[in-house]
């Protein structure tokens, strides 16, 4: 048996329903850690539940950084105008909106990147290789890896959140997934600077 007082503390940490901390507990034996990664489990399962739910509500917000030399714009969907208009909703959209006047991202998403750009990195990275002394296998592997990285940084996505590098910013949206219980899809952005 849990105490009210572990599934209150661990609530309040996780924004997540009194049954599933209750659940997440127990199965842990009252160990807090475990039940966050147990809860942490669930919400992954969660969000790929529901990733293919669409998306017909949400807002569109801005951020102008301190100064007024970096703004931002983004539209971000959910299912309906009760969660877009919460709380949790807009705390992840001013997150999303920090990530982006912060790390500068082009893409909301790998598959938004044009295949000509692609392209152009990998001779870019081809001919930095070009006289290197090391077999063709080598190099193929040195420009994936290259062209991953390069993904990674210009895809908000893939981008580790600035808060926390532990974990991607599709990491976080699907933290609040699974603490909405709605889907979540960035639409797209734009970000200005002087």
């Amino acid at each position: 048996m849990v105490s009210i007082e572990l599934i209150k503390q661990l609530r309040e940490e996780t924004n997540i329903s009194l049954a599933e901390c209750r659940k997440a507990l127990e199965e842990s034996k009252g160990d807090i850690a475990k039940a966050k990664e147990i809860l942490k489990k669930q919400g992954e399962a969660i969000a790929l539940k529901k990733c293919e739910r669409e998306v017909s509500s949400g807002v569109i917000s801005s951020y102008i950084h301190a100064g007024g030399k970096v703004g931002v714009l983004i539209k971000v969907l959910c299912e309906t105008d009760f969660v877009a208009k919460g709380d949790l909703f807009k705390e992840l959209t001013h997150e999303l909106l920090l990530q982006i006047a912060s790390m500068s991202p082009l893409y909301v998403e790998e598959e938004d990147i044009e295949e000509d750009v692609l392209q152009k990195e990998i001779e870019i990275y081809n001919e930095q290789l070009k006289n290197e002394n090391k077999s063709d296998n080598i190099k193929e592997n040195i420009v994936k890896g290259k062209l991953e990285k390069f993904k990674k940084e210009v895809c908000l996505l893939s981008q580790d959140w600035v808060k926390d590098n532990s974990i991607t910013i599709q990491d976080l949206i699907n933290d609040y997934i699974a603490r909405l219980g709605e889907n979540i899809k960035v639409k797209e952005f734009v970000r200005y600077e002087l």
